[in-house]
């Protein structure tokens, strides 16, 4: 059962009970625009149905790169997508430790067994993935109808990070800028970066957050998230400074009691933890060296 849209506003739904990223819509006088779209299938093909309720989709944009917030595009076609060169760059592309087809494939018979009849082979997926038709570099404004997207580069969780402030509205999607109440994934993140990029977010004007992961919240948030960001930050680099491994790092520096995992990352806790912790002693290190 696909759980329901939740309203933010008026003309603004996300959903925050599903596996992977929060995919949201919002409707317009001229259509409806979608914010990142839901990794398995039958939850995206579920939200085009709903979303088409209130007129045609011109737009899908995605916040980043990561497979939860792009793979349900294809299920959007022929939708035009929207996203920064740092997305298109990065675009469900297989690298030594991460392959991104392989991760969607693998939450199906768990999460979403009923969308294995319309999940696509690899090579049906790549040859027309739905990717980006409009891709831009710095910021970008979009007009649909009365309602305006402002598409804010925010680079720190990935290098093509965009927020999208919706003023008309009172919201800013913040991608995965915002974890709000779940654990964090760093990634290969530059973390300075993210913490100015909460900074930018903050200087908008809203009153609604639709975070890349966790509830909906509002601007107590960014302060919540920048206080995860340097505790990580502090504790990794007293661990370098104390000439600790990557091994004793990831060993001594863990944050699980802070917070849950998301839904659908139950058994991912360790894992977070200590690719989160490595991949800052990696980055520490590095800039030792």
């Amino acid at each position: 059962m696909n759980p329901p849209m939740e309203q933010v506003t008026a003309n603004v739904f996300a959903n925050t009970r599903i596996r992977g990223c929060n995919p949201s819509y919002v409707v317009t006088t001229n259509g409806v625009v979608v914010v990142d779209t839901p990794q398995l299938p039958t939850r995206a093909v579920a939200m085009r149905e709903e979303a088409e309720q209130h007129g045609p989709i011109r737009y899908v944009i995605n916040t980043e790169h990561h497979v939860d917030h792009i793979f349900g595009n294809y299920y959007f076609k022929p939708v035009p997508v929207v996203h920064h060169k740092g997305v298109a760059d990065n675009y469900m592309v297989v690298a030594p430790i991460l392959d991104p087809f392989a991760d969607a494939k693998e939450a199906i018979p768990t999460d979403d067994p009923e969308g294995e009849a319309i999940f696509p082979d690899r090579d049906e997926y790549y040859a027309d993935p739905n990717d980006g038709s409009i891709v831009f570099t710095g910021d970008l404004k979009l007009k649909v109808g009365d309602t305006t997207f402002d598409l804010i580069h925010v680079a720190g969780h990935t290098p093509g990070q965009i927020a999208v402030h919706v003023p008309e509205e009172g919201v800013v999607f913040t991608g995965d800028t915002i974890f709000n109440q779940c654990q964090t994934w760093l990634m290969t993140s530059d973390v300075d970066g993210w913490l100015a990029a909460l900074e930018t977010i903050r200087a908008l004007d809203f009153d609604h957050l639709v975070p890349g992961h966790g509830p909906l919240t509002d601007r107590s948030s960014l302060d919540d998230q920048r206080a995860i960001l340097l505790e990580w930050k502090s504790r990794v680099a007293a661990a370098v400074a104390e000439g600790l491994s990557r091994e004793e790092t990831q060993e001594r520096v863990n944050l699980e009691e802070r917070f849950p995992v998301d839904i659908g990352q139950e058994y991912m806790m360790d894992y977070i933890m200590g690719h989160n912790a490595g991949a800052l002693w990696d980055q520490m290190t590095a800039d030792k060296d």
